[in-house]
């Protein structure tokens, strides 16, 4: 299939190495967020077989240029596969519907939640915040009535989209690599800490993800801070592009001795570098106000390591029976829930194997790109289908 993604942001390199394995892919970007995030090098260093198409403008220039280009090569691929269900998703089924090539929407977050989440931090004042969710419910509806799918990450997800489109699908986006995310034993992780030039002996919570409006990072450190004052030896690593703010968003919360156990680098290649840390941490912790699914998690588990997550959106979705789930901006829960693994490694870690077995079960890698090429399929053949009717007629 002759496959073109159509980026409004930024995507991850694994699934673009996974998609460009099932189709003919041509990747479409916008110029700026492509090369600042790093997207660039990764897909140049991976080898996947993908033509890229950068389309130059901030958001509105962007939005323009897109629109136009969309116009253009639409009719040379089978299908159209667009990022979310918002500004990018309207230009591509606006344009699919006109020049009759099918668009498959792929959504990701829950787009009204975390734009709420802006609201609730104070960084948008009420009139921006009824405003922007209008603009927001307009795009998801025009998207979601025009194209073939509405594909979704996680069961959480299929409940937003489904009153915006009858025709939502589940996907798993790039899954989960369990070869490469794997259990370690005792003098592995130890190998790995010093590998890694983490602190051995100290109980290591992992915090891999973005500081943006819809986390809730400062519980976190809140909370690694309470079990600190019971006596555990606790350090926390963020890895995230915004691992500078993370380490500004320490201090800014008055903690004293911030600097001896707050620990903050860059992101890692997920390919590449990431599963090791996974495999080193005594536990991984998620602190959101709003997801659309959590693959940190899941990538977790994989690795046999305990989890402990905010209980919303897709977190509370489908880990319940595997990690230990803390009620929203609960800095004291999500403390006990650390000091529950801390105080028993072995049962949390026992726990957190059946966590590897669902990970294994239902978000592989394997299956995430094969469910995705029968979807992206499937909406070829219904095209082609009309077609090939009225040529026997």
């Amino acid at each position: 299939m002759r496959v073109l993604f159509f980026v409004e942001g930024f995507t991850d390199i694994r699934f673009v190495v996974g998609l460009s394995e099932i189709c003919d892919l041509t990747l479409a970007v916008p110029a700026a967020a492509y090369r600042s995030s790093g997207l660039a090098d990764r897909v140049a260093a991976s080898g996947a077989r993908v033509v890229v198409h950068e389309i130059a403008g901030g958001r509105a220039g962007y939005q323009l240029r897109s629109l136009s280009y969309l116009w253009e090569h639409a009719p040379r691929f089978d299908v159209i596969l667009a990022q979310e269900m918002l500004r990018g998703a309207f230009n591509a089924t606006v344009v699919g519907a006109a020049r009759g090539v099918p668009v498959v929407t792929y959504m990701g977050i829950s787009p009204i939640e975390y734009f709420r989440c802006r609201r609730e931090r104070g960084q948008i004042g009420p009139l921006a915040a009824w405003a922007g969710e209008t603009v927001i419910r307009t795009l998801m509806r025009v998207s979601g009535a025009l194209a073939a799918r509405a594909l979704v990450m996680g069961p959480y997800l299929q409940t937003v989209a489904a009153p915006f489109s009858a025709r939502v699908a589940h996907g798993r986006y790039y899954g989960v690599d369990t070869s490469l995310f794997r259990p370690a034993d005792a003098a592995e992780r130890l190998r790995l800490r010093e590998s890694l030039r983490l602190p051995a002996g100290r109980f290591l919570v992992l915090l891999s993800s973005r500081i943006s409006h819809e986390k809730d990072p400062e519980s976190v450190l809140r909370a690694v801070a309470m079990v600190r004052g019971r006596g555990v030896d606790a350090v926390l690593l963020n890895l995230s592009g915004g691992h500078r703010e993370f380490l500004a968003l320490a201090e800014s919360l008055g903690i004293a001795d911030a600097g001896e156990w707050v620990l903050a680098r860059p992101a890692v290649h997920p390919m590449q570098g990431l599963a090791d840390f996974y495999r080193a941490a005594d536990v991984l912790v998620q602190g959101s106000l709003e997801e659309g699914l959590g693959l940190s998690p899941l990538e977790a588990l994989s690795c046999d390591t305990p989890v402990v997550a905010t209980a919303v959106g897709g977190l509370a979705a489908h880990l319940g029976p595997y990690a230990a789930l803390t009620p929203r901006r609960n800095a004291e829960a999500m403390a006990e829930a650390l000091l529950a693994v801390a105080s028993d490694p072995v049962r949390a870690r026992a726990h957190a194997v059946s966590g590897r077995e669902y990970v294994r079960r239902h978000w592989s890698r394997e299956a995430a790109f094969r469910e995705l090429h029968d979807v992206l399929a499937g909406v070829v053949a219904e095209r082609s289908a009309p077609r090939v009717r009225e040529e026997h007629a």
